[in-house]
């Protein structure tokens, strides 16, 4: 059965990316002064103006006003004609400390008299997270999201080399796959819009865009005759970032994640420390789910994970491998129960996430790029040894 899937990525210089960095370049200087602050930096964007809100609780001194002009430079926007610039647009703080009421939960969990230390730490909210991993490439993300990421990021480049120097930071990409089955075979449909300076003529633009983004980006066996390439599909995109649309943190929480081939839980993740496992346990599922795949024990595994704030152990786990498993679904979870630790305090140990490490993370998706610890397949062999005995069990 033939199916078309599409995902969309954005640029670094989209509104709301623009808005994720800036909070999570906040959380980053943050860790750097105290390592355990609780931080839900919240980012708004309009012309002339970024507005820095949320909840921080931390001891040390960070200097807003640079974090969010050096994250605006290294953007791009150093020109007031673009709506916003590093230098000349106004940045307010308006910010409160966190919750009395969470931080008891968080900092004594229900559990917290068994004598473990990972039982101390409550889960920061109550929500449910989704991880996944699948054979489709080989950083195990979904096709359609991971050349849309590819796309974006390769617009970002050829500006910032000055290979096409008329782009400016504002962009978006979109990537339709047809598959056959569960495989990918071609890609049905690539939508590239780029910000740009008003002199370029729509011709050269076209011309450039396609010749060194798409056709430089996507590998020629999957480009067909048939492919189509909507480039500025509008004819003109010169207004862009947050004075074309206002910019918001955690708003492009699908471009972040898996481009929607799986569900997602709704809580988004820039600009918050890993307390709140609406971030943690995003980042432990798919931990969990790429090294599943990584062992060779399914070829595609979503992973769920479920909390109560407060309370240290996950109230729900939910494997589904959509039969590509051998093992079958409730022994894989077995696997992965006895395997995997998902209370927060040992997502946090384990993957040493009281780091600045999450600017990085801004663009360009959280998962399916090297360099983060969540991306490692470090328990692969020891899921394929344990994955041997369990198979090996008496009425399995």
């Amino acid at each position: 059965m033939r199916k078309l899937i599409t995902a969309e990525s954005v640029t670094e210089g989209h509104p709301d990316k623009l808005a994720d960095r800036i909070s999570d370049s906040v959380l980053d200087a943050i860790l750097t002064t105290d390592p355990y602050a609780r931080v839900a930096a919240e980012t708004i964007l309009t012309t002339g103006l970024a507005l820095i809100t949320g909840e921080i609780s931390c001891h040390g001194y960070v200097d807003f006003q640079e974090i969010v002009r050096k994250a605006v430079r290294e953007v791009g926007y150093t020109d007031s004609s673009y709506g916003i610039d590093a230098d000349h647009s106004a940045v307010l703080i308006a910010v409160n400390e966190q919750s009395p009421d969470i931080a008891l939960g968080v900092d004594a969990a229900q559990e917290s008299s068994s004598g473990d230390a990972f039982d101390r730490l409550g889960a920061g909210d109550q929500g449910l997270m989704f991880g996944y991993a699948t054979v489709e490439t080989p950083e195990l993300m979904p096709l359609p999201v991971s050349l849309a990421h590819r796309l974006a990021s390769r617009l970002a480049e050829v500006r910032k080399t000055g290979l096409l120097p008329y782009l400016r930071p504002d962009g978006k990409t979109q990537v339709t796959i047809a598959y056959e089955g569960d495989h990918p075979v071609e890609v049905a449909a690539v939508v590239l819009s780029a910000q740009h300076a008003p002199e370029i003529d729509q011709e050269t633009l076209r011309r450039d865009l396609e010749g060194s983004v798409i056709r430089e980006t996507i590998a020629e066996e999957l480009l067909t005759v048939d492919t189509a390439l909507y480039i500025n599909p509008t004819g003109r995109f010169v207004v862009g970032g947050p004075q074309a649309d206002a910019g918001l943190t955690g708003r492009k929480i699908i471009v972040d994640t898996y481009g929607g081939a799986v569900p997602h839980g709704g809580g988004a993740f820039s600009g918050k420390d890993p307390t709140k496992v609406d971030r943690s346990a995003s980042y432990f599922a798919r931990y969990i789910a790429k090294n599943v795949v990584a062992a060779g024990l399914a070829q595609r595994c979503q992973v769920q994970l479920a909390y109560a704030i407060g309370v240290a152990h996950p109230i729900g786990m939910y494997v589904d491998s959509f039969g590509t498993s051998s093992l079958g679904d409730e022994n894989l979870s077995e696997l992965i129960r006895r395997t995997f630790d998902a209370r927060p305090a040992a997502i946090i140990k384990q993957l040493d996430l009281r780091r600045p490490i999450y600017t990085a993370t801004s663009s360009y998706g959280h998962f399916g790029r090297g360099g983060f610890p969540w991306e490692r397949t470090d328990v692969a062999e020891r899921l394929r040894k344990e994955a041997l005995t369990l198979s090996l069990r008496p009425g399995r």
